[in-house]
């Protein structure tokens, strides 16, 4: 039995997120449709997180286990031949030990979430973006930001459907940063609730309009209370980008 590590790009857009989902497309589900073309195994394929319809991946992970002798090169050729009418690629794969997990294996997880800033909606970016037509001060968002990072109970910027076992969670990094039109939030952590980066995103964005201020999300913060959200940020400009381990 071989252990395969993938490290995966797509464009959440056609899909309704990553996990096997019935009567919907999923990347999942796209990914084990290839490796059963190549192998003819009902193999599952393991990503190091799952994302929601509509958000994309820069640098997924995901492992797979395969009893074809293969080379890591071929599976990523074939992979990426049965993917080509999806805008899904295997841009590595290599053999790895038994011991390796995309998930639980991970040490942290980095996305970014993308805002085209200016009064003109998005054209050749649409839907790879949040377009916010009214200036933002990314100055503000930055400083605002800092009052999520570190050790907190993230209740309020957590899905009500949210899985996971405790709303606690460490923040290494929340960074707004601007370059013309364009504003990019970085977030970094171990792991990540359900919708917690668009929620703060969203948040942060209402600091950029002057609606709220730094004092309003440490207010929301301590709320540990969803009602007290400002606003969810669409999954159009969110990125899962790499993974530590």
């Amino acid at each position: 039995m071989q252990r395969f590590k993938l490290t995966i790009e797509y464009d959440g857009r056609p899909f309704s997120g990553w996990q096997m989902q019935k009567n919907a497309v999923t990347v999942q589900q796209v990914m084990e449709e290839a490796v059963h073309s190549i192998c003819g195994e009902n193999i599952r394929v393991f990503g190091s997180g799952r994302t929601d319809a509509g958000v994309h991946a820069l640098g997924q992970v995901a492992h797979l286990d395969m009893e074809k002798v293969i080379k890591a090169d071929r599976l990523m050729g074939g992979m990426n031949f049965y993917l080509r009418r999806y805008p899904v690629a295997v841009l590595a794969c290599k053999e790895v030990s038994d011991d390796f997990d995309a998930r639980f294996s991970s040490l942290k997880r980095h996305y970014i979430y993308r805002i085209l800033n200016r009064r003109a909606p998005a054209a050749v970016r649409r839907g790879l973006v949040w377009h916010v037509p009214v200036p933002l001060n990314a100055d503000a968002m930055q400083d605002a930001a800092q009052v999520l990072v570190g050790h907190h109970d993230f209740t309020t910027f957590r899905a009500v459907q949210c899985q996971s076992k405790s709303p606690k969670k460490t923040l290494d990094k929340l960074e707004v940063i601007r370059q013309g039109e364009d504003i990019t939030v970085h977030a970094s952590a171990r792991s990540f609730l359900h919708h917690q980066v668009r929620s703060m995103v969203g948040t942060l964005k209402l600091v950029g309009e002057g609606k709220w201020t730094k004092a309003d999300v440490a207010m929301a913060l301590a709320a540990r209370d969803r009602q007290e959200l400002g606003l969810n940020a669409p999954p159009d400009g969110l990125y899962f980008v790499r993974v530590e381990y």
